[in-house]
């Protein structure tokens, strides 16, 4: 006989090794009013599956005796309905997607938001995991492929969870993220590992079309339509027919366009310049920008309507002095591909890593890669130390070339007066600083919250848990910060 409707007093089955981590979550969960069953490996796992009935599934990748993901099909024989929650140490976009695949009802990364995950499992406990057909029509590439985006610090982790919450539907999506971040790659992830990885992915930046032909340029011209229109042209949307169209600088969209991509979206058919045919087209439109685009709404220079037509999922782009962790993965991964495009292979020692992290990267992620190249040619030997990269990127920032006040004061005021008393060290200058600032700005979230954490970690877009930390190490009082 089929098994009866979970019972939302179903027991949860954690299966995590991490004593420490397992011990919080047990309590955090039982404060909710959940049963617990904790085992800490895939045998132990299968054999309380065998016992008993649970309403979800907390699972870690890395277990004592194998893989938790891989071993997930045995999971869904013996539990089809049951939602999986997977937690992972192992912060890449390939753990991230390869939980997308297995059909997990979430993915959190470590360190986890407590309260957070608190939440999916509630939400997880009356909820019913997609059935088995489901998931292998909606199979995307494993492990295998070859992941485009690099980094495991907590700043991608946010990013990787996105994505892979986008690759099953065509939900239209905006990138924001200052230039170099890597915003062209992600949305060829997205396109790579989604539904539509079979169609075209074509890609036009419509800051470096003039702006008399960024509609040419979109919707084709006929033959005729203006000076210099000698034959029949097919646009990117039609290029892009069932695939992914990514339109990448989009605050730069002269006005008329903006208006002619509105009615595109919002009817999904265009009409070539010059032409009187409306054509239906099927494509998903991915958009990047590198400016900020409220304040170009309120200057009515960038559309309201249109705006919120592209930001229904909007994915930000951290840049490399925010997530510097990366780095030594980062320089590494752009060594092999240097290797793989013809230079000397390389390796980088320590000293020089440390080099290279202490730099603000203005360019981002991109601008590092044209340093690696560039070590990888110029190096005379091949480990490259911390005075090769000292010869190719020379001095970072010094303070005097940091903006002075112009009389406003403001944060750069404050910014150029602080590095005049203090004059940090080249190569120093962002830790310093952080470490300066970092109290008042945490004082004045807690402030404007009335000390509460949760939403003092939500306006300054970290994870609570660290922010907890912080303020424990800096040695604030919340409390202080309360209404009385």
């Amino acid at each position: 006989m089929p098994p009866d409707p979970m019972s939302t007093t179903d027991p949860i089955l954690l299966v995590e090794d991490d004593i420490a981590i397992a011990t919080v979550i047990i309590a955090a969960l039982e404060d909710e009013g959940f049963t617990i069953a904790h085992c800490t490996g895939i045998a132990a796992r299968d054999r309380q599956l065998e016992q008993r009935r649970f309403g979800v599934m907390l699972t870690d990748v890395i277990l004592e005796d194998g893989d938790g993901l891989e071993s997930l099909a045995a999971v869904r024989e013996r539990a089809p309905d049951m939602p999986v929650i997977v937690l992972s140490a192992q912060n890449t976009l390939d753990t991230a997607v390869r939980a997308s695949e297995s059909d997990a009802f979430e993915y959190f990364p470590k360190p986890f938001d407590l309260d957070e995950l608190v939440q999916a499992v509630r939400q997880a406990a009356g909820a019913r995991a997609p059935a088995a057909d489901d998931a292998a029509n909606a199979a995307i590439p494993g492990e295998g492929e070859k992941m485009p985006l690099v980094g495991r610090s907590a700043a991608m982790q946010g990013v990787y969870r996105m994505i892979t919450r986008v690759l099953r539907n065509d939900l239209t999506v905006l990138i924001t993220g200052e230039s170099g971040t890597g915003k062209e790659l992600v949305a060829e992830a997205i396109h790579e590992l989604g539904n539509r990885r079979t169609g075209p992915f074509v890609a036009v930046n419509t800051a470096a079309i003039p702006a008399d032909l960024v509609e040419s340029e979109l919707f084709g011209h006929e033959k005729g339509a203006f000076t210099g229109a000698i034959a029949q042209a097919i646009g990117k949307f039609e290029q892009a027919n069932g695939g992914t169209l990514f339109l990448d600088e989009i605050g730069d969209m002269p006005a008329e366009a903006q208006t002619r991509l509105l009615r595109a979206l919002q009817s999904g058919r265009i009409r070539r310049v010059g032409g009187r045919q409306e054509i239906a087209v099927n494509v998903r439109i991915i958009a990047a920008t590198n400016r900020d685009l409220t304040p170009m709404i309120a200057a009515g220079t960038f559309r309201e309507d249109l705006f919120y037509r592209l930001n229904v999922v909007p994915i930000v782009l951290p840049p490399l002095r925010e997530r510097r962790e990366d780095i030594a993965a980062l320089a590494q991964h752009f060594l092999m591909l240097a290797a793989e495009d013809g230079l000397p292979r390389r390796v980088l020692t320590q000293e020089a890593i440390e080099r290279l992290e202490a730099r603000s990267w203005r360019g981002n992620v991109r601008e590092l890669r044209n340093v690696v190249y560039r070590l990888a040619l110029m190096a005379r030997e091949e480990r490259i130390d911390a005075d090769a990269v000292s010869d190719i990127i020379g001095p970072d920032i010094a303070p005097a070339s940091v903006p002075q006040d112009t009389g406003q004061g403001g944060f750069a005021g404050a910014l150029a007066a602080w590095l005049t008393a203090e004059t940090p060290a080249p190569g120093a200058v962002y830790h310093r600083a952080l470490a300066a600032f970092e109290k008042p700005l945490i004082e004045y979230a807690l402030g404007r919250t009335g000390g509460n954490q949760l939403r003092a970690a939500q306006l300054l877009g970290i994870n609570r848990n660290t922010l907890r930390k912080r303020i424990g190490e800096l040695g604030l009082e919340p409390e202080r910060f309360s209404p009385s």
